[in-house]
């Protein structure tokens, strides 16, 4: 590849989605954003490689350049900025903030939730000793006059891809999706009304399921998510698809990378065998996810985005790129692969004392039926997120959860307020 990889999603059109996430934490106190915002350009000194701007090159080709420029911090308003525009100082990112409620806003190009708790982190971190001029006990916290880790800005190359034979090839069949509904909300402007929900859970109640049952956390979630979609999806549909991203980091040796390359994760349900024992669902769904990321299979799809990102080198000019890209892209082309759901889990980081100034945090992304899994301290946080408002899917939701023993509360809806991109086009 010519280009960081951090460079190839800003190829995509943002027509219907945009491609950047917003990371919601609401801490437990007021926000002082006068305080905030001397937090947020402190924080960005730990991580160079957030603090750039998108130029073009010779041949058309985006890249990321330093930009040495302030972050904006900013009062949470109606319409938001774009990220990259000269509103907030052609940064990929910016940060808002409204009563208790601080909004991270940045490009999903650069990484995804792992790469980006770090940072996120950081910022409380900074935050909560500059407000209340305390040092939280929060070892693994990044801290700003913190070297680099190891490999931190490591990229992911061709040949560290395994070329054996993959162990497990899924034979390809088109996910149902409760097509009305999504339909709605994507295409007729009246009926779209993004929004997500926060589900608060015990950490304890969760895992004493999870271990009851031969699940991991992200199966356990699969099985349940796909047991409240059975009970709305259409009787022909026979099969529900959960589908989750997977980042093949560890056996790539870039442990400590901040970089997004994703393999994907699916697990087809019958809708007949949804009733079957818990431990039976909750084992065959770990043992998929665990046969799914095996080298072999995840480095194979790897590989298949690679070769994109090449192919896209190939391309003379910008348009051409862009062009390209809405073709052969691996989620919007023509052989794109989709579940009926998406939940992905970034796993626990130990955020320490940091934890008790902070109320939840979740990840905003967009989606239809999409659940992004967050962990802090003695709790699970669920990023319920829907393109129209209803509480009948949350509600079944809960059902289920509670149905196994794992009492939740829920908070919102929330406007779901994602930032699409301005960057040249042509």
């Amino acid at each position: 590849m010519k280009y960081s990889v951090n460079t190839y999603r800003l190829y995509q059109s943002e027509k219907y989605f945009a491609h950047t996430v917003r990371i919601h934490v609401r801490m437990k106190d007021e926000v002082d954003i006068n305080v905030l915002d001397k937090a947020v350009n402190s924080a960005i000194i730990r991580y160079p490689y957030f603090a750039v701007r998108v130029e073009v090159d010779e041949d058309g080709g985006y890249v990321l350049a330093p930009n040495d420029q302030k972050i904006v911090v900013m009062p949470t308003c109606d319409k938001l900025p774009m990220v990259g525009s000269s509103s907030v100082n052609d940064h990929l990112l910016y940060v808002d903030c409204s009563g208790k409620d601080i909004f991270f806003n940045i490009s999903h190009t650069m990484c995804g939730g792992r790469g980006f708790q770090p940072w996120v982190m950081t910022n409380i971190y900074e935050y909560v000793r500059q407000k209340y001029n305390v040092e939280p006990n929060a070892p693994e916290i990044r801290k700003v006059d913190s070297a680099l880790l190891p490999g931190e800005t490591d990229e992911p190359t061709m040949d560290m891809l395994t070329t054996e034979e993959p162990i497990y090839k899924r034979k390809i069949q088109k996910a149902p999706v409760l097509g009305m509904d999504y339909l709605k909300g994507v295409f007729v402007p009246i009926k779209r009304d993004p929004n997500y929900m926060v589900v608060t859970i015990d950490q304890h109640d969760l895992l004493k399921v999870s271990k009851a049952n031969d699940s991991s956390v992200l199966s356990l979630f699969f099985v349940l998510f796909a047991r409240t979609l059975d009970k709305v999806f259409p009787a022909k549909n026979k099969v529900i698809v959960g589908e989750a991203a997977h980042n093949p980091r560890e056996n790539l040796g870039l442990v400590n990378t901040h970089c997004d390359f994703l393999s994907h994760v699916y697990v087809d349900y019958d809708r007949d065998k949804l009733d079957d024992d818990l431990e039976k669902l909750g084992t065959g769904t770990r043992g998929q996810i665990i046969l799914q990321t095996d080298p072999s299979v995840s480095h194979t799809q790897i590989r298949e985005l690679f070769e994109l990102y090449e192919a896209i080198d190939k391309q003379h000019g910008l348009k051409a790129k862009r062009k390209y890209m809405a073709k052969h892209s691996l989620s919007t082309g023509k052989d794109a692969q989709h579940g009926s759901f998406i939940a992905n889990y970034t796993g626990l980081m130990d955020w320490g004392e940091l934890a008790d100034y902070v109320e939840f945090f979740v990840y905003v992304i967009e989606g239809h039926f999409t659940i992004e899994i967050t962990a802090m301290a003695d709790k699970i946080y669920v990023g319920f997120m829907q393109v129209i408002k209803t509480d009948k899917y949350i509600n079944l939701f809960k059902e289920e959860l509670e149905k196994v023993g794992i009492p939740c509360t829920i908070d919102g809806p929330f406007p779901k307020r994602l930032p699409k991109h301005d960057i040249p086009l042509k």
